[in-house]
């Protein structure tokens, strides 16, 4: 579990850097709204890799599968990006998918590094 836990903080880190990495240029290039639009979206995918963790954690000790709630935060925010006057969708799920760039960052340091 230890290996585990490592490896949730590692990935969260990874992907608090790469939030701030994305969202000044982001505020540079287009605007603070569309910024803070991202920041958003990449808020919502740490909570949404906080929630996959916890599952996965469950996973071996009180389930035999994972649950379904955590997609009900992805619904939840493209729900909330569509309704709400000021929000844009594109900067929400691109921020979302923040957490996808962590998993590639992740992969490609450890391909490259396998003396871990």
């Amino acid at each position: 579990m230890q290996d585990f836990y490592r490896l949730q903080q590692e990935l969260l880190v990874i992907t608090l850097i790469l939030t701030g990495l994305i969202f000044f240029p982001v505020w540079y290039f287009y605007s603070l709204n569309i910024a803070l639009n991202y920041l958003l979206g990449a808020c919502t995918g740490v909570v949404y890799l906080k929630l996959l963790a916890r599952n996965v954690e469950q996973l071996g000790s009180q389930k035999d599968k994972l649950g379904k709630s955590h997609i009900a935060v992805f619904i939840g925010l493209i729900i909330v990006g569509t309704q709400w006057n000021g929000l844009h969708v594109l900067p929400i799920f691109l921020g979302f998918l923040t957490y996808k760039a962590t998993l590639i960052v992740y992969t490609l340091r450890t391909l490259l590094d396998p003396g871990d």
